[in-house]
């Protein structure tokens, strides 16, 4: 049996609450007695992530622009639930149409994960979608501008290992999913 134990938290007090920032200062006490006054938290919504195969054997990626680090990054279809009500299944599933215009008939659950536990709030819902076909034009957010990008299943670890695809929630998806398809 482990002898850790977790932190105490003294006071919290929401320091950012806007649509797009949710930050928490937690006043914590560590298990040896250290009290440490500024910790923030980041509240994060929990996020759908799919990763879309189709029947030829290609991964559907979305290549997009990340602001914070002001870059293009290839990432698989992701995003938030759009109600409490939203299942993790049905946002993975409409963001994939939404985000690409291809539709998943047949959806399995493969993980559930953090990204960054030390600080986000969130956990990330992993879902594998097998044999997806096109079905219409994107339907993007005003915030989005997304290129299809479409990576034959035998290459994806080869654009990992080149650096060409690095945004970890993405890396995580496609270890945990593609294991099952071999």
């Amino acid at each position: 049996m482990s002898n850790l134990k977790k932190w105490k938290i003294l006071q919290s007090e929401m320091v950012l609450n806007y649509r797009w920032c949710k930050v928490r200062q937690d006043k914590i006490e560590l298990p040896n007695g250290q009290v440490i006054d500024d910790y923030f938290v980041s509240i994060k919504p929990e996020i759908a992530i799919i990763l879309p195969i189709t029947k030829n054997k290609e991964v559907i990626f979305v290549r997009q622009y990340r602001h914070a680090v002001g870059d293009f990054f290839i990432e698989l279809p992701a995003g938030h639930f759009h109600t409490a009500q939203e299942s993790a299944k049905t946002a993975a599933i409409r963001e994939l149409q939404e985000e690409t215009g291809y539709l998943a008939k047949q959806v399995r659950e493969v993980a559930v994960f953090y990204d960054k536990p030390s600080k986000d709030t969130n956990r990330i819902h992993l879902f594998l979608a097998e044999d997806v076909v096109k079905v219409s034009e994107q339907n993007l957010d005003i915030t989005e501008e997304i290129e299809v990008i479409l990576i034959p299943v035998d290459l994806v670890f080869d654009k990992i290992a080149q650096g060409e695809i690095s945004v970890s929630g993405t890396i995580a998806a496609l270890f945990l999913g593609l294991q099952i398809i071999k």
